[in-house]
């Protein structure tokens, strides 16, 4: 682990965005991710009533922020950044959020089929100077999916948690035919928009270990 002044909380539990933290070498903090963010799957994410996705993503990632740097607060922990984001999926007019049950992921996966959707990711960053947010925005474009594959897909189990019902770092990425935009983004972290994020706040993108000259 590196100095405290070059570290961050990342509040998610996401394994996803853990590993695409650690592809960029950043050094985070656990405890928001296991603990101090129980309520965190309990938020109320609901869409408001006209609600553009853009700003329906940016608000759900500030809202995790916000929470994160709360957290710190209540449990004396050193005032270190505090990263989250939020993903949702966007076809047409309908915002795709996890599914709720199979039968729900089953849904989404036939409304994608054959059809582009954009995938939106918020990610936010909470200082002692207020909560910053970038956005990414990517463009998906699904194959048609069999009738047996999405039963197949489903019984994979790689649907739960995900928005959209998928996930394309995994079995899903048989089904993507053309993706225009952040693939980090669609996983689940947009790296550019992060690396931003940390800069801004003094984080070290690129660390001294990485000197192999």
């Amino acid at each position: 682990m590196t100095s405290s002044e070059n570290r961050i909380y990342l509040a998610s539990r996401s394994p996803r965005r853990r590993e695409l933290l650690k592809q960029i070498g950043v050094s985070f903090g656990t405890l928001l991710l296991r603990e101090a963010l129980p309520r965190a799957a309990d938020m109320d994410e609901s869409v408001l009533p006209d609600e553009a996705p853009a700003d329906y993503v940016q608000r759900i990632a500030r809202t995790k922020a916000e929470v994160g740097r709360g957290r710190l607060a209540e449990r004396r922990l050193p005032d270190l950044p505090v990263l989250a984001a939020d993903t949702t999926v966007v076809l047409g007019p309908h915002i795709f959020g996890k599914p709720e049950n199979l039968a729900h992921a089953e849904e989404m996966l036939r409304a994608l089929s054959g059809q582009t959707h954009q995938v939106f990711t918020a990610v936010a960053m909470a200082t002692k100077n207020g909560i910053v947010a970038r956005i990414s925005r990517s463009t998906v474009r699904f194959r048609n999916i069999r009738e047996h594959e999405i039963g197949a897909y489903l019984a994979c189990g790689e649907a739960h948690d995900k928005a959209g019902g998928y996930a394309i770092q995994g079995m899903a990425a048989v089904f993507i035919e053309e993706i225009s935009g952040s693939y980090s983004g669609v996983v689940g972290l947009p790296l550019f928009e992060t690396a931003q994020l940390l800069e801004e706040s003094g984080i070290e993108i690129f660390p001294h270990t990485c000197n192999k000259f």
